[in-house]
């Protein structure tokens, strides 16, 4: 009886030998490519003896492989692709891949239950927007508060600061230095606004203002009286007002374009 387990044994021990003679492992290398060229991170792994690597920034990758192990080339970018280790490819001194993209579906859109046409200039017309929001709407303190200038809020600060600031600035000529700071400020807020409400393209052509003296030209505007007491929204008026200046302005520099 013990003889025959003995013999079991050795008979166990023999078949395990000769299969794992049978089975030889090397360190497989190869190369994973595709149309768009990113396939570094790409994961290679042999299923069948438990193996794993990871492709390079240029897809080489080294794996440990065996006659018949199942290889696997995985990548969320890529389809799933599987090969089986042949002779050949255990030969082979590099093995090359090439994957296909991965095709991923998009879910359907469904518009109609929302009585979308499909079309943007209708649809956006029959959509219901809701205001934005805002300090006003949303009911804020200050809303409508206009906003200060840097010159406003000097020139109100020196007012503010109690009897005795408001009375020292007044005597050190404080406050009305900040006040001619402030309307002159003003002032040029407005020039630019009325500036940049006509192109370039216009004092050259219909007020023969060259684009070098425009702003000097918008200057001379400024400083008179009659230009500023315009508003500053009538572009009509204030259209008027520039022609009949720009011909003094061009007889006084002598400016006259072709």
């Amino acid at each position: 009886m013990i003889k025959t387990s003995l013999y079991i044994t050795c008979f166990f021990i023999c078949a395990a030998n000769v299969q794992a003679q049978k089975t030889v492992y090397k360190e497989l290398e190869g190369r994973v490519s595709s149309a768009d060229g990113d396939v570094a991170a790409t994961h290679v792994l042999n299923i069948s003896a438990q193996k794993a690597a990871i492709t390079d920034i240029d897809g080489f990758f080294t794996i440990t492989a065996g006659l018949n192990d199942t290889l696997v080339f995985s990548a969320v970018q890529f389809q799933r692709k599987e090969i089986v280790v042949t002779k050949e490819i255990l030969a082979s001194k590099l093995l090359y891949i090439t994957l296909d993209p991965a095709l991923n579906a998009l879910n359907e859109v469904v518009v109609m239950p929302f009585n979308l046409s499909g079309e943007l200039g209708r649809d956006m017309n029959r959509m219901e927007i809701d205001p934005p929001l805002t300090a006003a709407s949303l009911g804020l303190p200050n809303a409508f508060v206009k906003k200060m200038s840097q010159a406003e809020r000097k020139a109100f600060s020196a007012g503010a600061g109690g009897p005795l600031l408001s009375a020292l600035n007044a005597i050190t000529g404080e406050t009305k230095r900040l006040r001619l700071i402030q309307e002159r400020e003003a002032k040029y807020t407005r020039t630019e606004f009325i500036r940049k409400a006509y192109h370039d393209s216009l004092y050259v052509k219909e007020l023969k203002i060259p684009v070098d003296r425009i702003n000097d030209f918008m200057y001379l505007c400024e400083i008179d009286s009659s230009f500023t007491a315009l508003d500053k929204k009538d572009n009509l008026r204030i259209w008027e007002f520039m022609l009949q200046k720009s011909v003094a302005y061009r007889k006084n520099y002598e400016l006259e374009l072709p």
